[in-house]
């Protein structure tokens, strides 16, 4: 892959997490396939930068999770919110 610059970088990587998020929203994903986004977007963004786990691990991880945990947790549970 040849080198692409900052710019473009930084708007594929916008576009891949825009994608994981819209599909993790997506009515009847199970949990299963929101894990298996989640991975995929982690590949895909660790591809375009892939000295940064570390940064995306500080951002992206509890944006997934977040939105993750909303869409699959019962409301009114112990663990949820009411």
């Amino acid at each position: 892959m040849e080198e692409l610059a900052e710019e473009e970088k930084m708007r594929r990587l916008r576009s891949v997490v825009d994608r994981a998020e819209a599909v993790l929203m997506r009515p009847g994903l199970s949990p299963e396939d929101a894990c298996r986004v989640m991975e995929e977007t982690r590949e895909a963004v660790l591809s375009l930068f892939p000295d940064k786990e570390d940064v995306y691990e500080l951002i992206y991880t509890p944006r997934f999770r977040r939105i993750i945990a909303e869409r699959f947790t019962i409301p009114g549970s112990i663990s949820g919110r009411n």
